[in-house]
Parts: structure tokens; sequence; C-alpha cells
């Protein structure tokens, strides 16, 4: 089973399958944003939602802390496009 956790001390969220990180996505911190900068999944996890899941942990952490995020991940910049599921936490151009 896949478990999905937050980092915090990393600037992380990650997946492991047991004890095999498979996934992680990945954070820095620019004027008080957090900017998603990396989202992966070993391929052998692909099509299971994993990386929505990664960036998700993110933006609950976010919410939780009362940060605003941005993207410059392909991926993560994707998924904000397809929904407005987190408009309250991104920041807006």
């Amino acid at each position: 089973m896949v478990v999905v956790s937050f980092k915090a001390d990393e600037n992380r969220s990650i997946a492991l399958d047991g004890s095999k990180e498979i996934g992680e996505c990945t954070y820095q911190v620019s004027d008080g944003v957090w900017v998603i900068n990396h989202t992966f999944v070993d391929p052998e996890y692909g099509g299971q939602g994993i990386a929505k899941q990664l960036v998700e942990k993110i933006i609950w952490q976010a919410r939780e802390e009362k940060v605003k995020v941005s993207a410059s991940c392909s991926y993560a910049i994707h998924l904000f496009n397809k929904t407005n599921d987190y408009d309250d936490v991104l920041v807006k151009d």
C-alpha cells in the first residue's frame, strides 16, 4: 500500500510503498511562498494518481500553515490549471 506523507524539514512530500520511496514532490520557499519545483513518481507506479496525491499533500499543509503556493514544476502547473480546487492557496498572477 502506498502512503503519502509530508516532510516539513525536507520541504517535500514523499510516497512510500512499504519502506521503498517511490515518489516525491519538492518545493522551495521564496518570499514566504511555497514554490513547487519538482514532482516525480517511479514509472512502475505511474497512472495511479500518486503525483496528484503528492502535490495535494503540500497543498493541504500550506492550508494548515496559511501560506500561499506557486509552481515551476510542469506537472503542478498542469494540475493547477485543470481545476479551481486549489485557488484558495495559489498565488494569483
